[in-house]
């Protein structure tokens, strides 16, 4: 009897840990490398819409999930100076009703330990810290590979979902061709006790304004309230998770904004911000045993909450080709040529979703209001959102 092929994946990520954990599914052998020395909470709140759920679900991974995650009745737009409302989409049952699978807000850090926990109790072998990918060569026969502290190592593949700064994704796709996009974001986490109670709502909302945006929802079973703000602003070019910034700071840019917006940013227990950094989607993920995926493969702005889910597509499509009965790089070059365009698209609607949440009419009080209600009328949230959910990455044509 053949012993099942053995995947190398570098990156202990949602992208790592989820294909990781779709490979086991599919009889794979699975080596995970992560270049950290621990795994931690890093980051804050993720959106996870139907399309990437229905991943997580079928991996056996809804019972585990539903302690943490929330799912919000709906989101909504708010106007960034008089607090407006504007009903975007309902969530909840009517989710599960439209595109069968749930729409979650969740912490990274608690989807991040389901995915471990999960991993761990399934693979033959532990994640291997301390263990970063320097140099890669793809053979006749699979993948050799080389370890930041000189080890060698080999496997039937070679997936690196270690982020947008990978060593293989400039391996394979040259020198980072990123560019600022003027903008800054700010992120903080609430403690939900520490703001007023029509702050508590189990929903997610946008306000947009002119020249910035700010996005609030739930996590943490509803105990958090994640806040992200995105402002155009020079002056900061750092990509950093976590850079440390100060309460002064962020309400310098956003404290001319509606009471409510102020009083959750002046709740957030420690502010971080980072440069909003622009990447135009590049072909050429896959060369023989070697693939990318996840932010590796096509990093985004976050302005459709598609990131994760896209990490998670790409999980659950890259272990159903590298499953078919054709050669480890035919399967790879498969992998890309099916993920490709979708991925392009989100790239490129998430760029152009930053002008609509910023533009200059929300300034106007003639023009704002019209504009809001025109933009997010509501046939054209189901043309800009229903494609996204609709996806199933697990019965895609491959």
């Amino acid at each position: 009897m053949t012993a099942p092929k053995r995947i190398a994946i570098a990156g202990a990520g949602i992208a790592g840990l989820t294909t990781a954990l779709a490979l086991l599914q599919q009889g794979f052998q699975v080596d995970v490398f992560e270049q950290a020395s621990q795994l931690g909470e890093l980051g804050a709140g993720l959106q996870i819409s139907p399309n990437g759920s229905r991943v997580l679900l079928a991996l056996g991974l809804g019972e585990a999930l539903q302690a943490c995650v929330c799912q919000a009745r709906g989101k909504e737009i708010r106007m960034w100076n008089t607090g407006q409302r504007w009903k975007l989409f309902d969530l909840g049952d009517d989710c599960l009703a439209r595109f069968g699978a749930p729409y979650w807000m969740v912490h990274r850090g608690d989807l991040h330990r389901v995915l471990l926990d999960a991993f761990e109790a399934r693979s033959d072998r532990p994640v291997r810290l301390n263990a970063r990918v320097v140099n890669a060569q793809s053979t006749v026969s699979g993948v050799t590979f080389e370890l930041n502290d000189g080890s060698q190592h080999s496997a039937a593949a070679l997936l690196a979902a270690d982020g947008v700064h990978s060593v293989l994704r400039e391996q394979l796709l040259g020198e980072d061709k990123a560019h600022f996009t003027g903008l800054l974001a700010w992120r903080g986490l609430v403690p939900v006790e520490r703001v007023s109670a029509h702050l508590r709502a189990q929903v997610g909302t946008n306000w947009v304004g002119p020249g910035a945006h700010v996005i609030t929802y739930p996590v943490r079973g509803g105990a958090l309230m994640n806040v992200v703000g995105i402002i155009e602003r020079e002056g900061w070019r750092s990509e950093s998770w976590t850079e440390r910034g100060t309460h002064a700071e962020l309400l310098q840019d956003f404290g001319h904004w509606h009471a409510d917006v102020c009083e959750l940013m002046s709740a957030i227990e420690q502010p971080f911000k980072w440069a909003l950094l622009g990447r135009a989607p590049q072909t050429g993920w896959a060369k023989g045993n070697i693939c990318l995926l996840g932010d590796a493969a096509h990093p985004t702005l976050p302005f459709l909450a598609q990131g994760a889910n896209m990490a998670l597509e790409d999980a659950a499509v890259m272990a159903r080709c590298l499953a078919l009965d054709e050669p480890t790089e035919h399967a790879l070059a498969r992998f890309e040529k099916l993920r490709w365009q979708r991925t392009a698209d989100i790239v490129n609607r998430s760029r152009d979703n930053a002008q609509r949440f910023h533009n200059p009419q929300l300034s106007d009080p003639a023009k704002a209001v019209d504009y809001v209600s025109s933009e997010w009328e509501p046939e054209k949230v189901r043309r800009r959102y229903d494609w996204l959910f609709e996806y199933d990455p697990l019965k895609a044509p491959l």
